[in-house]
């Protein structure tokens, strides 16, 4: 092929899945498709977070329960406050 004609490559239009998705962009540069992207404006809606600072002791407990219970310390925190104000309601 002469050099000055560059084979262009094209983004699939549709990815049968995420993983599908996920393996395309593991093995491509974006840098090889920059002329194909447009400029866009999106809106994010994320939830407010507060974060709190524990104890170094009761910190390290609650992680050791969060491991136990399966889930993340902001969780179990979440589910232990949550329970707490609604039985003070």
């Amino acid at each position: 092929m002469p050099e000055n004609k560059k084979m262009t490559k094209q983004i699939p239009d549709n990815f049968a899945s995420i993983e599908e998705a996920t393996d395309f962009w593991d093995n491509h540069s974006l840098a090889d498709f920059w002329e194909q992207t447009q400029e866009v404006t999106i809106e994010v809606r994320a939830p407010r977070r507060q974060w709190i600072a524990l104890e170094g002791g009761l910190a390290k407990k609650t992680a050791e329960r969060a491991r136990q219970e399966g889930v993340s310390i902001e969780t179990l925190v979440n589910l232990w406050v949550a329970e707490h104000l609604q039985t003070q309601a």
